[in-house]
């Protein structure tokens, strides 16, 4: 077996499971781009995650004009459809929220967070291939949330009945990604990437957590202001002074 089939074999399992999940009523809306942007996912994994990989990158969750509208973590629509290329067919989710449709690459609102990660690495590798090569990027829970207003919500909110039954099945996936790629490093994209890495490498034997570093960026939420002072500088400083980037 390739290894993006064993990538693909872990999220179709994290993606099944999950929809076994039920939340509290007033969420009416819970998308799972796993389903309806699994072709583009697919591509994703095949052309990028069929390597062993020097860096995993983590976020937490799909964001509403990102992920959620195409299946690619971070998903800038220009990033995905532009330079990483992606052009697989996406669907649309069986209950949509009438605020948050999805129109795949048609999407015109800009994903910020998105657009500033991939943004990083077009500067500083060129191409998809020389980011490949050494790095690959997910998200811990690959679900988006959304209020009856149509406001995003993020995993960390749910209660606690709702949220330790879907962390569990999450842990085991990222686990399950982290032993396939064999990374020297994990990269929590903000601090709740982060926590969840040594969560999970809390597991790990004591060989294999000798062998890992974790270490944390900058979130690039337009919601943070010290992302909105210069998000690309402070994220590449950081990198280099965890020797992640020489």
């Amino acid at each position: 077996m390739e290894l993006y089939e064993s990538i693909l074999s872990a999220a179709l399992e994290l993606r099944d499971e999950i929809s076994r999940l039920r939340f509290r009523d007033e969420r009416k809306w819970v998308y799972n781009p796993l389903r309806y942007a699994w072709e583009p996912f697919k591509q994703y994994a095949e052309w990028y995650g069929n390597s062993r990989k020097k860096v995993l990158f983590l976020g937490m969750n799909p964001g509403p004009w990102g992920m959620a509208q195409n299946g690619i973590p971070f998903g800038e629509i220009g990033a995905v459809s532009g330079w990483l290329r992606i052009n697989a067919p996406i669907n649309r989710p069986p209950n949509e929220h009438p605020k948050r449709p999805i129109t795949g690459y048609a999407c015109q609102r800009s994903e910020v967070s998105g657009r500033r990660f991939w943004g990083l690495m077009v500067h500083k590798f060129n191409t998809p291939e020389k980011f490949f090569a050494d790095n690959f990027v997910m998200n811990y829970c690959p679900l988006v949330f959304m209020e009856e207003s149509g406001k995003n919500l993020t995993p960390d909110k749910l209660t606690k009945e709702e949220r330790e039954p879907l962390n569990a099945l999450c842990d085991v996936h990222l686990k399950t990604i982290i032993e396939l790629l064999e990374p020297e490093f994990l990269v929590g994209v903000g601090k709740y990437a982060e926590k969840k890495f040594s969560l999970v490498t809390a597991r790990f034997s004591e060989k294999q957590q000798n062998r890992l570093k974790i270490v944390s960026v900058l979130h690039p939420s337009p919601a943070s202001p010290a992302a909105n002072r210069g998000w690309e500088a402070a994220a590449e400083k950081q990198l280099k002074e965890a020797a992640v980037w020489s």
